[in-house]
């Protein structure tokens, strides 16, 4: 399996789908990549914050990918006369090849639509797994169950928000590197402005204290992790 951070919080899970998590790349100033030169399958979208969102529905349009999402937002999209997969906290979604759980995260959530902005449920994190399970946070705080999240999923990878501010800062994503014990970490969502402008190897740091057993890998947007 391949995993490629393209920038912010998206990223390009490549096993027995082409799964792409949280297309934000158009005003992405970290993007690696254009929207129109991504192909995927898949889509999960974790929730409707602009930088989260992004160009899911672009993407969709273009590639035919199904959008995952929490139910409320599949309806905004299905409005967009898109396919969407609405489902719900603690269900799986069988798309493809690919197995989709969502699970919690503690953030906030909304669609800015033109001359409207409206809530857009709760904001999910997925344990995707298209040949080996891949945990993506989404926006989040530190939470008391990712340790269930761990113990029920076993995810391989984490993908953990670092960059503080709107999410985690590295202390917090430290800690819940040691509650959830994939055997690798990520750390995405830092760098992208000055607000979320963390060092990501203070959070490497952090892990080889807390999670001693974890891996962690910094990748620069672009880059590949094979798993």
């Amino acid at each position: 399996m391949k995993i490629t951070w393209l920038g912010h919080a998206a990223f390009l899970i490549e096993g027995r789908d082409r799964v792409l998590v949280d297309p934000f790349l158009t005003g992405n100033p970290k993007a690696s990549v254009s929207y129109d030169e991504i192909d995927c399958d898949i889509i999960c979208v974790t929730h409707g914050h602009a930088d989260h969102l992004g160009d899911a529905l672009d993407i969709s349009r273009r590639t035919g990918a199904m959008i995952a999402s929490i139910v409320e937002m599949s309806m905004y999209i299905e409005r967009c006369d898109l396919k969407s997969v609405g489902f719900n906290l603690g269900g799986t979604a069988h798309i493809r090849g690919t197995d989709i759980t969502m699970v919690p995260a503690f953030h906030s959530s909304s669609i800015g639509a033109p001359g409207l902005e409206f809530s857009a449920a709760m904001p999910v994190g997925f344990v995707i797994d298209s040949g080996k399970p891949v945990y993506h946070a989404g926006d989040t705080c530190v939470f008391g169950d990712m340790k269930l999240i761990g113990e029920m999923y076993m995810p391989e990878v984490a993908l953990l928000p670092t960059g503080g501010f709107f999410t985690m800062d590295p202390k917090q994503a430290a800690l819940a590197t040691s509650l959830i014990k994939p055997k690798v970490v990520v750390p995405m969502h830092y760098g992208t402005w000055d607000p979320i402008d963390s060092d990501p190897k203070e959070f490497e740091r952090l892990v080889n204290e807390a999670a001693p057993d974890v891996k962690v890998t910094i990748l620069e947007p672009g880059q590949s992790l094979e798993v």
